[in-house]
């Protein structure tokens, strides 16, 4: 009989490197978290050092095994969730980043996205990937890496380089290069995977100059993908899920039309699809959200590029709060923004608007504007930016969920829960464990190494923290909702032709 007692999720996020500790219940025994530095060379610029994710993911990894007092053998699996459209280029000889890992957030490939709209292949990417031509993606960056890293595009050509999103430079160092591998949810964000026929495609990887051999195999969410020594001899690399669609998972949104939305560094709405891939008009994508015992699970998809990375920059850049957790405080000591409305498109505005050069924006300062009015503005923003992504998707799909289950740090705060559910006309629901992302990676490694069986053991284990009503009136709703819109407006295209 097994001793396994645990599953260890690694969960890399845009800000910090996690390791958790879940057992048979779904719950957190052991928790570790590291930050990480932020590098901006340029405006719009954002770029992550790969080693440094890379070792503060592994002393996470360490640290809770300490804490738990874990053996290896009492490990069912380490599974693998993380930030999804980060790019890293290595050497495959000594497994060294030839250039820093452009992170998700950056710009960088915006005009590249724009002459590929004027030359009309964007409709092809959008019928065969499912997303949209933006520089969100990972295609544009591997094309912009080899273009600029000197001697980077020879080098890939004769098979000397090796590229991947985060979850494969992860599994690429827990197997010392052994293993070169992604997953299908992952595949799906990077503008080079054909979502219909689950395989890179040919013409897209043409049309950007990226040699296949530089890509990962591709492989199924829910499946075993190597081993690691790192942490005992054996133990098996199972699960494996862009973060987005791992906190799909870990809600239990099983079945089509169940929604979930991430406060995390960004903002991100999802809803289960079910086999068939959905179509969007209202500015929206259509991902890969898992891949199970051969079948494939499709997503719809919104995301606004800046949420809790706004709390962040009151925090470190304008230095108006100590801590993320005193913002709920903070917002409640005044009874409402002031008439404040803060756009936080720092690196231009994602679904539904898809603006590469909007700009971060705040609207209806007056002299008695104070420190409270901004901090409550910035949470607000984030409710605001959710009923967007609601109404869109809401439009797409015929379906508006009777309830939002919610996680992400900020979800922790209960007066933004309170605000969203107040500016949506819905409940929110938030798990008693907030951990989701990384309980989905659990999930899927678990079911992958037989830890848990099936689904349905699973959802014995859904527990509610709360259930937040929602209490203002419609008029006032569609009033703070206008100048939302009015406020985004301005904030459209400022960056074009600086």
């Amino acid at each position: 009989m097994s001793k396994a007692q645990y599953v260890m999720a690694l969960d890399q996020g845009t800000t910090s490197s996690r390791a958790i500790l879940f057992d048979r219940e779904g719950r957190v025994r052991a928790s570790a978290s590291l930050e990480f530095r932020q590098h901006y060379p340029r405006p719009g610029w954002v770029e992550h050092d790969a080693e440094e994710i890379w070792s503060s993911q592994k002393e996470t990894a360490e640290k809770v095994l300490a804490q738990a007092r874990a053996q290896a053998a009492e490990i069912a699996a380490v599974a693998i969730t993380n930030q999804r459209e980060t790019v890293v280029l290595w050497e495959r000889a000594t497994g060294k980043p030839v250039y820093h890992a452009i992170v998700w957030q950056c710009r960088r490939t915006a005009e590249m996205c724009d002459r590929i709209r004027q030359e009309g292949f964007d409709r092809t990417l959008r019928e065969r990937t499912g997303l949209v031509t933006d520089a969100y993606f990972s295609g544009t960056k591997i094309a912009w890496l080899l273009g600029n890293v000197p001697d980077a595009r020879r080098r890939a050509e004769g098979g000397e380089l090796a590229a991947g999103t985060i979850d494969t430079w992860l599994i690429w160092n827990l197997t010392r290069g052994r293993v070169h591998a992604t997953d299908v949810s992952n595949a799906s964000r990077t503008l080079l995977f054909n979502i219909r026929t689950l395989c890179w495609d040919e013409e897209i990887l043409r049309y950007f100059g990226i040699p296949a051999s530089l890509l990962p195999e591709v492989k199924a969410s829910s499946s075993v993908f190597g081993e690691t020594k790192l942490f005992g001899d054996g133990l098996a690399i199972a699960g494996v899920a862009g973060d987005q669609q791992a906190s799909l998972f870990g809600h239990q949104c099983f079945s089509r039309g169940s929604t979930k939305n991430t406060y995390g560094t960004g903002l991100f709405l999802l809803m289960n699809a079910g086999e068939k891939i959905p179509p969007s008009e209202s500015g929206l994508i259509a991902t890969v959200g898992w891949q199970r015992n051969g079948r494939t699970t499709y997503a719809l998809e919104g995301s606004a590029f800046v949420a809790g990375a706004a709390i962040q920059w009151l925090r470190d850049e304008l230095k108006l709060i100590g801590s993320a957790e005193e913002t709920e405080a903070v917002a409640r000591s005044v009874p409402d923004s002031g008439g404040i409305y803060f756009v936080p498109a720092f690196v231009g505005l994602g679904a539904p608007h898809w603006d590469a050069y909007a700009r971060g924006t705040i609207v209806g300062l007056t002299r008695g504007t104070s420190r409270a009015h901004l901090v409550r503005a910035a949470i607000e923003a984030m409710a605001f930016q959710t009923r967007e992504l609601i109404e869109a998707m809401s439009t797409d799909s015929g379906n508006r969920p009777d309830a939002l289950r919610v996680d992400g740090g900020a979800a922790r705060n209960d007066f933004l829960c309170q605000f969203q559910a107040d500016i949506l006309g819905i409940p929110v629901e938030r798990p008693a464990t907030t951990e989701t992302t990384a309980l989905g990676a659990a999930y899927l490694g678990g079911l992958a190494t037989g830890f848990w069986e099936n689904e349905d053991e699973l959802g014995q284990q859904r527990r509610l923290a709360r259930r937040f009503e929602p209490q203002m009136n419609e008029a006032r709703r569609e009033e703070l909702y206008a100048g939302w819109h009015r406020a985004v407006a301005r904030a459209k295209g400022w960056a074009r032709g600086l």
